[in-house]
């Protein structure tokens, strides 16, 4: 079933007006028809609406709600991944595959050893395409919220930013050894906070060329604690979505 995100303003009663690309996708791509049904999110965790599609108009789709199931598909946590800017395209595929796996915002941070470097008109163009990216990935995920991109930030303002959002902090370091803490902390985020909220956990991931020794020490002094992933060295493609996986093991099938 197509899963689409929709504006609450546009839900009028038990019928929503679809408009955007959204609707050639429909009628042309999928070739859709009245009576087809569609899965649809306001932007809310907790629900899940279902529509028929009525009748396609010029510029238009109208859909009538058949139902509504309230369950909450996200993780039970918020997921921040701060992400040291990669060379070439690799930003997309690790939003691409962040959102399916459930991150909440992704932060790109400039960091020393980051090869990519980008002015703020270029950061604008590419923080606009990366939120389409994460738009549909969170679409073909059927998620229920479309995770914030970020423009990038350097990395002091991250760390400052990650103060605020996130409960638990870390920071994954080829040089930490594996003491066997990291599971024990994240173990605390399935304890509940008083007053019911999800918890927010921040991961920090280097660029190609890793973390500056500064920069770990930047971070450890502002409360982030650097974990280990493992006896093997990953690329920086790879390690923020190592440590999603991570947390949907450990929050939701173990």
């Amino acid at each position: 079933m197509l899963h689409i995100f929709a504006d609450p303003a546009d839900m009028q009663g038990d019928l929503l007006t679809v408009r955007g690309p959204e609707v050639n996708h429909m009628k042309n791509v999928l070739r859709m028809k009245p009576g087809d049904e569609v899965s649809v999110s306001d932007g809310r965790q907790d629900k899940d609406y279902r529509y028929v599609i009525t009748e396609f108009q010029e510029d238009a789709a109208v859909l009538n709600l058949v139902g509504v199931e309230e369950k909450d598909t996200e993780l039970p946590v918020l997921p921040y991944l701060f992400q040291g800017l990669p060379k070439g395209e690799k930003m997309e595929l690790v939003i691409q595959k962040a959102v399916e796996l459930g991150v909440y915002e992704i932060i790109p941070v400039s960091m020393r050893r980051c090869v990519a470097k980008l002015d703020e008109k270029r950061a604008e163009k590419k923080a606009e395409r990366w939120q389409k990216v994460a738009e549909a990935a969170a679409m073909q995920s059927k998620r229920r919220v479309i995770p914030r991109i970020h423009m990038p930030m350097t990395m002091q303002e991250a760390i400052r930013y990650a103060q605020t959002c996130a409960d638990v902090r870390v920071l994954p370091y080829e040089n930490q050894q594996d003491d066997g803490s990291t599971k024990a902390l994240l173990e605390t985020l399935r304890e509940p906070t008083p007053d019911g909220k999800k918890k927010g956990v921040a991961v920090f991931i280097g660029p190609e060329g890793g973390f500056e020794e500064e920069e770990v020490k930047e971070a450890r002094e502002a409360g982030i604690r650097p974990i280990s992933l493992g006896k093997r060295i990953l690329r920086t493609e790879t390690a923020g979505l190592m440590f999603l996986s991570w947390l949907t093991y450990l929050l939701e099938i173990s």
